[in-house]
């Protein structure tokens, strides 16, 4: 059996699992999605989204990427914002970065090669933007760290400038952002920073 049969195989075993604990599962599903929560997280193998936030189907709106990006010239993320917000009316945008980011030290350690290169440069460039910071932690394990950090809160910055963002908070909608961050080795989720719409934050 190859490895791509057996997670059909295991497919149909889930299946059969929900459809005897709930005949009902599948079809609540089909009608539509009505999400409040935005996920913009890392595509590492390692994270089980649902697990860690002990969340169902429906409930998180999902967009993965290489070290959490919001790129500017992104237009599937960029899509992916938009429709969560203007079509889904999520409530929630979470940013969540990692410790351990394969993608965030790869940057930190200069080229790589093909599209990855591009796309690593928005994360070169918050490092540039904190160089004297980080060049003041010596020990390197610390300094990928804080850099995994530096991106979260920078990409929840980005976000306050995107678009749909703005067409939300100037409707008057409650739409709030954080940035997370998940430690590999402890399963632990923490927040680095929320953001209210302006008008709702005093």
């Amino acid at each position: 059996m190859t490895p791509a049969e057996r997670v059909l195989l295991q497919n149909k075993s889930w299946v059969q699992e929900k459809f005897a604990l709930d005949p009902g599962y599948f079809q609540r599903f089909a009608p539509g999605q009505h999400p409040q929560f935005l996920w913009i997280g890392c595509s590492d193998s390692r994270i089980p989204i649902n697990e860690i936030t002990v969340t169902s189907a429906g409930e998180l709106f999902i967009h993965r990427n290489i070290a959490n990006v919001i790129g500017v010239d992104d237009l599937n993320g960029l899509s992916v914002l938009q429709y969560a917000i203007g079509v889904l009316a999520v409530q929630h945008v979470i940013v969540c970065g990692h410790y351990g980011c394969a993608g965030v030290l790869a940057a930190m350690r200069g080229p790589a090669t093909g599209p990855l290169d591009a796309w690593l440069d928005n994360i070169r460039a918050i490092q540039a933007a904190h160089r004297e910071e980080l060049d003041a932690i010596a020990e390197e394990d610390q300094r990928w760290d804080r850099m995994v950090e530096l991106n979260v809160l920078a990409q929840v910055r980005q976000l306050t400038q995107a678009p749909p963002v703005q067409a939300a908070w100037a409707s008057g909608a409650g739409l709030q952002l954080h940035g997370w961050v998940y430690r590999l080795d402890d399963g632990v989720l923490q927040e680095l920073v929320a953001v209210s719409p302006p008008a709702l934050s005093g």
